[in-house]
């Protein structure tokens, strides 16, 4: 079975690769390899850019519901994002429409494993690497 591009990309959000982004542990872009999204030398590097963007949304741009944040991590034009929120909010055990703080270890957990196994097809990354990836996103 082929990896999905997230796993064998070690950027499990499937996010974009920008210049603008120095993200540690990103690898140099390589349009042989990819010619869209970043890559990353760990899946927990990967895991943890994935946490720092969804504390931006959460930050800088007030996103506070599973919707909103969903709804700018996956925008409709490219994904079915009523199916993407209802999966992360079942995922995560969160009400529709409750806010939600990243900072809390468990809720950064629930969200990113429910957007890892979205983008990835049901894929899972052994507990101690979810937990790490998000640990370094807390930092």
């Amino acid at each position: 079975m082929t990896e999905m591009r997230g796993v064998r990309n070690r950027n499990p959000g499937n996010i974009d690769y920008s210049p603008a982004n120095s993200w540690l542990g990103q690898l140099a872009p390589d349009p042989a390899i990819e010619k869209r999204f970043a890559r990353f030398d760990t899946p927990e590097n990967g895991i943890r850019a994935l946490g720092k963007t969804l504390l931006t949304y959460q930050r800088k741009h007030g996103l506070k519901t599973v919707k909103a944040i969903i709804n700018r991590w996956a925008p409709s034009i490219e994904n079915d994002t009523g199916a993407y929120v209802r999966a992360v909010e079942a995922n995560t055990g969160t009400a529709p429409g409750a806010e939600i703080d990243l900072v809390k270890p468990a809720v950064m957990q629930g969200f990113v494993k429910a957007i890892i196994h979205h983008e990835n097809a049901g894929f899972a990354y052994p507990d101690a690497v979810l937990v790490e990836g998000v640990r370094r996103a807390l930092l």
